[in-house]
């Protein structure tokens, strides 16, 4: 028994100078001492009882996350840049210290939200609510430079996107087969006049006020 703890511990130390990984290298070391103190005890006669499996910590995959709390407090990246080519967007924030495996990620069609915990002792946020066009999200990804993280979009259609964000034309007007065309052009004026100066919002309002006196004919002349 004792000839192959010893020999356990000799391939243990093998191990260990060979490992690189932080956690790997902290189980070898932890086992190491255990069969080290084992030893030492059957010398003196008092033999101690190996550790159970209970106490042996276990490796956590690192593909698995650790829950989120949801009341976390999050400060928003509003400053990033962004470029693209025919299939992908790439959204480049600047953060340093980002650990991969603290990252929370929620990609979908039209939208994406991905969360930095615990870097440097705060807790990050980058999100498009609504994307200019839909992506492939299974396919999407974040990759972790040592001072700045890579959004990565696939897209959903090859081509060029004229903004990250969706931005809907307001002065288009609506006009539908089965809608009346003049509630299209009332449409575009009201929006003409959400938007306009107060110059423009004047000559609206009085368009709109000859039109119903039937004096429209040249109100709008020259707009």
């Amino acid at each position: 028994m004792a000839e192959e703890s010893a020999l356990d511990l000799e391939e243990l130390r093998h191990l260990q100078s060979i490992a690189k990984r932080p956690r790997i290298l902290s189980l070898i070391s932890s086992e190491i001492r255990s069969l080290e103190k084992l030893q030492a005890s059957k010398e003196d006669g008092n033999a101690v009882a190996p550790p159970t499996a209970t106490q042996i910590p276990t490796p956590i995959s690192a593909s698995v996350k650790a829950p989120i709390n949801p009341a976390l407090a999050y400060v928003s990246v509003a400053s990033f840049s962004w470029d693209q080519d025919n299939d992908k967007v790439k959204i480049y924030v600047s953060l340093e210290g980002v650990e991969h495996e603290k990252i929370q990620t929620e990609f979908k069609p039209n939208s994406f939200d991905v969360k930095f915990h615990d870097v440097k002792g705060k807790n990050y946020r980058c999100a498009v609510p609504k994307l200019s066009k839909e992506i492939v999200a299974e396919k999407c990804k974040v990759v972790v430079k040592p001072t700045r993280v890579i959004i990565v979009l696939f897209k959903a259609s090859r081509g060029d996107w004229s903004d990250l964000y969706f931005k809907e034309d307001k002065l288009k007007p609506n006009l539908d087969k089965e809608q009346d065309p003049m509630a299209g052009i009332m449409n575009l004026m009201k929006n003409m006049y959400e938007e306009g100066d107060e110059e423009m919002k004047r000559t609206i309002a009085k368009a709109w006020t000859d039109a119903r006196s039937g004096k429209a004919e040249d109100t709008l002349k020259g707009y």
